[in-house]
């Protein structure tokens, strides 16, 4: 299984400055994880806890 990490500062700025020039308004935080992959991160985590 391919290894999944947050991404780095620069690459939340880069996502933020596009978001900017979109001139719409912030989407949720949901949004915001799914967009940037955290979403894959938690369930990552979660699925290498003992159950």
């Amino acid at each position: 299984m391919p290894q999944t990490t947050k991404p780095n500062p620069e690459q939340v700025r880069v996502w933020m400055q596009q978001r900017q020039e979109q001139n719409r308004p912030p989407p949720s935080l949901e949004e915001i994880r799914r967009q940037l992959g955290w979403e894959l991160v938690k369930a990552e985590r979660e699925a290498k806890q003992p159950r």
